[in-house]
């Protein structure tokens, strides 16, 4: 035998033995599938919509001339046969997952598979369809909880979702596109992620192929134990993408509790606005690193201003529970039950203090966002920018009661570098309150340059911190 053909048939043994062993340790999702299967449903619900939508979305506008005109008569007929001219509502139906928790009947979904329907519908793995009343919902947290009339129904185990581990393998189990018991597979690829809308949710992420009508479905570990809800996507195509986004079961259980006793969630509140601290703003906040929330607004008469936080505070610990990332304090915050004692670790001006304040309760109604227009300009100044005073009924309408120029104009400079935009409302900078025109033109003329500056903003209602640099 030549060493040419021992070579070969060598290196076909370790390919072999190298494919076995891989193949040997993938996971089997089989008895899993056969034990927790059963407790997941498929819902459906039927909504009321408005003549030309459908499925709560709205009918697109195209361009005039953009569609040929035989080709335009023959879809208005088609949309008047449809009940689309008529001005008069519609029926829609949609489809979601959901799993039993309890033999009598409480079923988990998302608020937004149900939001709004008029029946709910749960269809069983033994295919008996049920309807369901909604028992109670929450839009912060994306979780509702229904309720069937049955006995004796197969339940899902309730995981420990804070022991989960990124990289660990996990499982999904729902109604895709309305096909049941559809069941896919991947990986955790993250934990604690925030997402647009969802502030008091640190959602697990995953590589786990989820589409439309998983919504409301399970996530499981190895264990077979439910550690999330499958709640989001995110897509360019409206299929999956290998983003899907899960709500954490201790979230999930607390809302869950809520509902049960009193009908709805409540959830904790501080009463501020707070963004990620930059590398540039750490350093104008002389940080080493950056790290924490920086508060840019306190909300009058909330906890936070009760407790003695100030604008410009960096919130570095909450109730002895280390904050990275501006987005790790509203869940914390949230879960906690209202009037509880709570300790804040803040950064103010260089100085570690620490700060008491009884929880509060969260509003119904977030704060109305404005935005402004007016004349009388400031002359340009080294920021590159020209300003005004804000007008009384500016004011009214951006909640600004005192303080605070109007942005302007914005040239090229550091002012533009640093994101400055015409509507912006100026209201700090380097923490010295800028109460009026003379106060802005004072404090722009004596600042540094070479050195990051700390800017506070208000952004369509929103308060924002900026870092700019003169040169």
């Amino acid at each position: 035998m030549s060493n040419k053909v021992r070579v070969w048939i060598f290196s076909l043994f370790l390919l072999s033995s190298f494919s076995f062993s891989t193949w040997a340790q993938l996971p089997d999702f089989t008895e899993m599938v056969k034990t927790s299967g059963g407790a997941v449903v498929n819902i459906s619900t039927t909504q009321k919509i408005p003549a030309g939508a459908e499925n709560g979305e709205e009918v697109p506008q195209l361009p005039e001339g953009a569609i040929p005109p035989e080709l335009e008569e023959l879809l208005r007929r088609f949309n008047e046969q449809q009940g689309g001219g008529g001005g008069m509502p519609k029926e829609a139906r949609s489809l979601g997952s959901g799993f039993i928790i309890s033999p009598d009947g409480y079923v988990l979904t998302n608020h937004h598979v149900v939001k709004d329907a008029t029946e709910i519908v749960v269809k069983l793995n033994d295919r008996r369809e049920l309807i369901a009343k909604l028992i109670g919902s929450d839009s912060r947290t994306d979780v509702a909880v229904l309720k069937i009339e049955a006995r004796d129904l197969p339940v899902v185990s309730i995981g420990e979702p804070n022991k989960l581990q990124v990289g660990e393998w996990v499982l999904a189990i729902g109604s895709p596109f309305g096909f049941d018991q559809s069941v896919t597979a991947g990986i955790v690829s993250a934990k604690g992620r925030s997402l647009p809308g969802g502030n008091y949710v640190p959602f697990i992420q995953t590589d786990v192929a989820i589409n439309p009508g998983n919504s409301g479905g399970p996530l499981f570990n190895m264990e077979g134990k439910v550690i999330g809800i499958n709640s989001q996507i995110y897509s360019r195509t409206g299929g999956s993408m290998g983003l899907s986004f899960a709500i954490p079961m201790d979230v999930v259980m607390n809302v869950v509790d809520q509902i049960k006793a009193k009908g709805k969630a409540s959830h904790g509140w501080l009463g501020v606005q707070i963004q990620d601290v930059t590398r540039e703003l750490a350093e104008s906040f002389g940080m080493k690193k950056p790290h924490g929330a920086l508060v840019a607004k306190v909300i009058p008469g909330g906890p936070a201003e009760r407790a003695g936080v100030q604008i410009g505070d960096i919130i570095t610990e909450f109730n002895d529970q280390i904050i990275d990332h501006s987005a790790d304090l509203p869940p914390m915050v949230g879960i906690t039950p209202i009037n509880d004692n709570a300790t804040l670790k803040i950064i103010r001006q260089g100085e570690n203090r620490t700060l008491h304040f009884s929880v509060g309760l969260l509003p119904d109604e977030d704060d109305k966002l404005a935005a402004a227009k007016t004349a009388n300009k400031s002359p340009a100044n080294q920021l590159g920018i020209t300003v005004s005073e804000l007008t009384p009924d500016q004011r009214q309408l951006l909640q600004i009661p005192h303080n605070g120029v109007l942005v302007q104009e914005v040239m090229k400079g550091a002012a533009r570098d640093s994101g400055l935009q015409r509507g912006d409302v100026i209201l700090r900078i380097q923490n010295i309150v800028v109460r009026d025109l003379n106060d802005f033109d004072r404090i722009v003329r004596k600042l540094p340059t070479g050195m990051s500056i700390a800017v506070l903003i208000q952004r369509q209602g929103n308060p924002v911190f900026l870092a700019l640099k003169l040169k």
